[in-house]
């Protein structure tokens, strides 16, 4: 396969990132007015915006399964069904209930993706490219980020419904990445697969040879906390609230959103640096390097937050927001799609993707819930500075853990890679 060809096919795959970007954050814009339109309890807002994250879980359970069954193209062009569907539902959502069901169909969507798009890369292309052109399926989420933070920042003011544009728009993405599925192959790994009966030689082999085994435990093991820490560093609390973030720190509403959308170009350049260092420095390096921002920058925030320097707390978000950007946002998925033998990639990056979007959802609807609303401070159960020092202390561990756990898989052949 020509070159050109194979950046055509990763890129197309990749752009399934782009939607998923796009539709987990443009939620930041909207989330403050749907909540005044409907006049939402902190809980039920939380199932509002989380919605989409539950989605997520539920796609990420059996994106693997499925991904498997259908293969990876038609997996893909799915996906984009999934994505349409959602964004002209929730442009016409009339009521919490339809919002939560439209939101939860993207989910889908989302999870699906994570699991089909990373899996479908890595099987297509060489070794000594792997890193940056899987990573292209994150590098094209945080694109999907900025041009939905741009999207909202430019539909802010065109009405009192202009929350529904800014939901809506994600309908054009999605019917153009639908279409260019058409044009992908399907992976030669998964078909190789399927002719030689991989599917049934697992099912055979029943309790001999299992996905939850001691043979496979270092693996599951790696998928399982490199998604967790992931989440649990806070950047969706960041992502999906950041404007209100931002309002608690100080800023005006206008202000709020220039600053949301300054922190997803950064997050923008910041991937970008790490998509091009990846296979230069390994997965490892950069996660070391990455968890080293995370403690400097959450850091900074509890203290600017504890002391009331909010306006200050905002370059700290800024320094996270590029520490994660260059460490875990470009590694989870690569390291993912990488570290389980064949058989067994499409359950490991389900593992990995469920384990990843359970602790979004979960983040997600519990930091309204203890951040309170950003015009009512009372609203709060705990000070933010507190929910940072959360944040900090789990990042602590993911520091020792990148250093003393986390095995290089810069530059080896999927089949040569063994944990």
């Amino acid at each position: 396969m020509n070159k050109a060809r194979l950046w055509f096919l990763a890129i197309t795959a990749a752009l399934g990132g782009f939607l998923f970007g796009f539709d987990t954050i443009v939620i930041c814009g909207a989330e403050q007015d749907i909540q005044k339109l409907w006049n939402l309890s902190g809980s039920m807002h939380g199932w509002v915006v989380s919605s989409a994250l539950w989605g997520t879980v539920l796609g990420s359970i059996f994106g693997g399964a499925v991904s498997d069954r259908l293969g990876r193209k038609r997996t893909l062009f799915s996906v984009g069904l999934l994505f349409f569907v959602s964004a002209v539902w929730s442009a016409l959502a009339g009521d919490p209930w339809s919002m939560i069901a439209a939101r939860f169909i993207g989910g889908l969507g989302v999870g699906v993706s994570t699991i089909a798009a990373p899996v479908y890369i890595a099987e297509i292309v060489p070794a000594q490219s792997r890193g940056k052109m899987t990573a292209l399926f994150q590098f094209y989420i945080v694109f999907g980020v900025l041009v939905s933070l741009a999207s909202n920042l430019a539909l802010k003011d065109v009405g009192a419904n202009a929350w529904r544009w800014m939901l809506g728009v994600e309908a054009f993405p999605a019917l153009l990445f639908t279409v260019l599925c058409i044009f992908l192959v399907e992976s030669p790994r998964w078909l190789a697969m399927m002719k030689d009966g991989a599917q049934k030689t697992v099912e055979a082999a029943g309790a001999s040879e299992r996905f939850f085994s001691r043979k496979n435990m270092r693996p599951i093991m790696l998928a399982f906390l490199v998604a967790f820490f992931n989440q649990l560093s806070g950047c969706n609390a960041i992502n999906y609230f950041a404007p209100r973030i931002f309002e608690l720190a100080g800023f005006g509403r206008d202000s709020a959103f220039l600053a949301t959308f300054g922190l997803g170009a950064l997050n923008f350049a910041s991937t970008f640096t790490g998509v091009w260092l990846i296979d230069r420095l390994g997965r490892k390096t950069l996660l070391v390097l990455g968890g080293v921002g995370y403690v400097v920058s959450l850091s900074l925030a509890s203290v600017c937050f504890a002391t009331g320097a909010g306006k200050l707390a905002v370059l700290s978000i800024f320094l996270f927001m590029a520490a994660h950007a260059v460490g875990q946002g470009t590694v989870i998925w690569v390291l993912i799609a990488e570290v389980f033998p064949q058989k067994f990639r499409a359950q490991g990056q389900a593992l990995g993707g469920f384990t990843h979007w359970f602790f979004a959802a979960l983040v997600s609807y519990c930091f309204p819930l203890f951040a309170g609303r950003a015009d009512d401070p009372s609203t709060a159960l705990v000070p933010t500075w507190a929910i940072f020092a959360f944040f900090l202390m789990m990042m602590v561990f993911h520091l020792f853990w990148a250093l003393f756990v986390v095995p290089e898989t810069k530059g080896k052949r999927l089949e040569d890679i063994r944990l």
